[in-house]
């Protein structure tokens, strides 16, 4: 199989989430010159595969091979590799079937490394993720087996393919503002205590809300409200409780008690609670690392573009591996379609792709 045949196969692989399509079986034996390892959990699959060449640095590709559901409005089967013009069409070829047959393939054709390679893939990432990467990177401490570095697949590019790679990613932090007034009747205003009327004169200072300046890396952390309600849906009683919600893609500059802080000095004097929540934290890989050089040079001598270092985007399992102080960065292809009806991307890219991390593979030393 080259790269195409193989991205091909992958896609025609139903692997909605929590099911690996049987992918997993097939790399087992496509990658038999590696290590498997398998570590199922709670009807989460997940693959480890390494080989060891020699003594040097351990090398990990990291990504899904799950996908979101098919949904509506496809011009061909979601899960029929289909060509027309120098493109395929199926669900994950972007998100990240391209990253995966780009890496294996690569992988499996290296025969001079000075360390060792790895995948590690997971059936869960665009689910809870609760038994997927993290599972995997717990089994492979205790075996002591991380990696010093990895690359997950996502794609990161925006308009041109190599114009992005993300160091880095945002934290979430998700917030439930309840403030509590009192019910009445709404033609005695006097009477009641209205957690609407309340919020009123100073909504406009936290909706929207810059809460840092951003840095190098990261773009200011804002407080985007997700929802409001109050009342009973009728109009001759005034509420007794409002409930609004919000969520922060927080960079390293703000946390979970700046959020409180700020919230406290705008809603002094109010009956309210404020719960945060947070998901996941922020995270950025040093620029200067030999992983995002590596990278780099890898990606301008294959397309002759010099990507920008980027944090945008919403998370994705680089998170976990950040927690282990392992240098992680993130490309693959344009990302456009992800998740849309019609996904797709060209064959260039994924050639592309491939070529990259042959090249990183090569000059990673």
């Amino acid at each position: 199989m080259n790269v195409i045949e193989l991205f091909k196969h992958l896609l025609e692989s139903p692997s909605v989430t929590p099911e690996d399509g049987g992918i997993f079986e097939f790399l087992s034996e496509y990658l038999h010159d590696f290590e498997i390892i398998r570590i199922d959990k709670e009807g989460v699959k997940n693959l480890f595969a390494y080989r060891r060449f020699g003594e040097g640095k351990h090398l990990c590709f990291a990504g899904h091979v799950d996908v979101v559901p098919s949904g509506e409005g496809w011009n061909s089967d979601p899960f029929v590799a289909t060509e027309i013009e120098g493109y395929i069409y199926a669900r994950g070829a972007q998100d990240m079937k391209s990253g995966v047959a780009a890496f294996t393939q690569a992988l499996k054709e290296a025969h001079d490394f000075n360390g060792t390679l790895s995948i590690l893939l997971t059936s869960d990432e665009e689910g809870p993720a609760k038994y997927g990467t993290v599972e995997v990177l717990t089994y492979l401490k205790e075996q002591n087996l991380l990696p010093d570095a990895v690359v997950v697949a996502e794609p990161t590019c925006e308009e041109k393919f190599g114009d992005a790679i993300k160091v880095g990613r945002r934290g979430s932090i998700n917030g439930v503002i309840e403030i509590t007034g009192k019910q009445g009747h709404a033609a005695y205003p006097e009477k009641a205590i209205n957690p609407v009327h309340q919020i009123a004169p100073v909504l406009s200072k936290i909706a929207g809300a810059f809460l840092d300046e951003g840095d190098e890396y990261f773009a200011p952390s804002q407080i985007v409200i997700t929802d409001i309600r109050a009342g009973i849906e009728t109009t001759n009683v005034s509420p007794g409780k409002l409930k609004m919600m919000f969520n922060v893609r927080n960079s390293t500059c703000t946390d979970k008690e700046k959020i409180a802080f700020f919230i406290a000095s705008h809603l002094k004097g109010l009956d309210y609670t404020l719960s945060l929540d947070q998901s996941a934290h922020p995270f950025v890989t040093d620029a200067n690392t030999l992983i995002v050089q590596t990278l780099m040079k890898s990606i301008y001598e294959t397309c002759g573009v010099m990507p920008k270092k980027s944090t945008a985007g919403g998370t994705s399992d680089a998170r976990f591996v950040a927690w282990y102080g392992i240098d992680v960065i993130e490309f693959g292809v344009i990302n456009d379609t992800i998740h849309a009806p019609n996904e797709r991307t060209s064959i260039d890219e994924v050639r592309n792709l491939y070529t990259v991390f042959t090249k990183l593979i090569d000059n990673f030393r």
